[in-house]
């Protein structure tokens, strides 16, 4: 942590327009709760842990504990003990991580019936001969290790570089896998091919199988598991929590972020048709913004936000935030907020606009409480409240 920081941590001063809490958080595996940050609506932030190496990505267990990766290629389990939070060492067993870049451990979600068969899903960047792919495990998580850890998907192209490997997990209502792709940035063109997994979405069964019903299946110039196509480098992923339609946002370049709702087949236009620029010349990329046979984002960003993490709020007893959607911003370091209509975005607002830290991801937890990760060197934990 930079030392400016950490001094402004302990005794309470404003750290880049922030009133940070009077007491650091202890250097030990618990974090009492404390006021974070408030935002100008009343939404506040509250530390649940911090001291986490660039976690990743966050999910809930039955019994309220939180599972999370961190990017270097750690697992760990956060257990709560009335207000106090416990976290883990490193479960053991995982599969060997090729972090770097923005390689790493990943996304990682639990079974519809983890309560009885403890399986959970997880994704990484994995190291190869040639380079690097992105690769889909499943396992059962057993106290604090992993066991019948399976591969069930590995992108078929494993090139070199550090750039764009996806990769955010969801089990769909139709009981398959679906999984965003990056296109790995030096491949970029092959997106709109369908012999590859580079800027994909794919769709497959729990172990691995390939659905009968996948749109290009049976075709001799496609993969299998593709189920769209088009996509740079897709971040957040979730299911609406009534039309249970896959919406997925993805990174643009110098602009273009842009938020989908995912059907099968569909071609979502990247590198041919984006609102993004071209990094430092800021030339137009592509030959427009908008063509018949590509599906039009629901939403979009210029300049960029850098969206990492989705979630629908739902359940939460936040009323200002029900039935809209939180992304996480890892360049405006906030949290965006899209208020829905059906199928239409018609309202934005960034919330926590000084929290001066890269949102990673953010989640609504079976209960209705929203949890968000910051993708720092010692990254945290927060819990939304007001």
């Amino acid at each position: 942590m930079n030392p400016s920081r950490r001094f402004a941590l302990q005794t309470g001063l404003v750290a880049g327009g922030l009133l940070l809490h009077r007491q650091a958080l202890p250097q030990t595996t618990q974090a009492q709760f404390s006021p974070f940050l408030e935002d100008q609506t009343g939404l506040r932030a509250l530390p649940v842990y911090e001291g986490l190496e660039h976690p990743w990505a966050l999910c809930f267990l039955p019994d309220r504990s939180i599972l999370l990766t961190e990017r270097p290629g750690r697992m760990r389990l956060l257990r709560f003990q009335g207000q106090t939070a416990q976290m883990s060492t490193s479960i053991q067993g995982l599969p060997a991580v090729h972090a770097s870049g923005q390689g790493g451990l990943l996304d990682v979600i639990a079974s519809r019936d983890f309560s009885s068969d403890q399986t959970i899903f997880f994704s990484l960047a994995q190291t190869t001969d040639q380079g690097a792919r992105t690769a889909i495990f499943r396992a059962q998580l057993q106290g604090l290790a992993l066991s019948q850890v399976q591969m069930i998907f590995a992108q078929k192209q494993d090139p070199s570089g550090r750039h764009h490997f996806g990769c955010r997990l969801v089990i769909g209502p139709d009981g398959f896998l679906y999984a965003s792709l990056g296109e790995r940035f030096s491949q970029a063109k092959l997106a709109q091919s369908l012999d590859n997994h580079f800027g994909k979405v794919i769709r497959i069964g729990l172990d691995g199988s390939v659905p009968k019903d996948n749109p290009f299946l049976g075709r001799a110039d496609a993969l299998a598991e593709i189920y769209s196509y088009g996509h740079r480098n897709p971040q957040g992923l979730a299911l609406h929590p009534q039309q249970q339609s896959l919406w997925m946002h993805e990174h643009g370049p110098q602009g273009g972020d842009e938020l989908n709702i995912i059907r099968p087949g569909r071609n979502y236009g990247w590198p041919v048709i984006t609102y993004g620029r071209e990094y430092v010349t800021n030339f137009r990329i592509g030959e427009g913004t908008a063509r018949a046979d590509v599906q039009a984002p629901v939403h979009y960003w210029i300049p960029s936000i850098a969206p990492s993490g989705l979630c629908f709020v739902h359940r939460s007893p936040l009323e200002s935030l029900r039935s809209g959607m939180l992304i996480g911003s890892l360049k405006e370091r906030c949290l965006a907020f899209l208020r829905l209509q059906g199928d239409r975005v018609v309202g934005e607002q960034r919330l926590l606009t000084h929290l001066n830290a890269r949102v990673r991801d953010v989640r609504e937890s079976p209960s209705g409480e929203i949890y968000m990760l910051t993708d720092e060197s010692r990254g945290a934990v927060l819990r939304l409240t007001v």
